[in-house]
C-alpha cells in the first residue's frame, strides 16, 4: 500500500460484507444528539472499501481510511484490522 497524507480521513465500523473480491462493505455508526429534542441518536452508514490482500472478514472491526477513487463506488481503503469477529 502507498503512503497516506496527513489529512487522510479514518474511520472505525464493523464489516457487515466480504462477498466481493478485494472489496469489504463496512458500516460506520456515530452517535448524534438530535438539534431540537436533544434525544441521542444512532446515525449510520455504508463504505464499500478495498481490501487487496483479503484480511477482513464479515464481522470484524476494521479502521478504513480516505483514498482515491479506485471504483464508481469505492474511495476507501481498509487500513488495519482493530479486532477479529469472534467465531461461535
Amino acid at each position: 500500500m502507498t503512503e497516506t497524507t496527513q489529512n487522510t480521513r479514518r474511520l472505525v465500523g464493523r464489516v457487515v460484507s466480504d462477498k466481493m473480491e478485494k472489496t469489504v462493505t463496512v458500516l460506520v455508526e456515530r452517535r448524534v444528539k438530535h438539534p431540537l429534542y436533544g434525544k441521542i441518536m444512532t446515525k449510520s452508514a455504508k463504505y464499500h472499501a478495498h481490501d487487496g490482500d483479503g484480511a477482513a472478514g464479515a464481522g470484524d472491526l476494521v479502521e478504513i481510511e480516505e483514498c482515491r477513487p479506485i471504483s464508481k463506488t469505492k474511495a476507501w481503503r481498509v487500513a488495519k484490522v482493530v479486532e477479529k469477529a469472534r467465531i461461535i
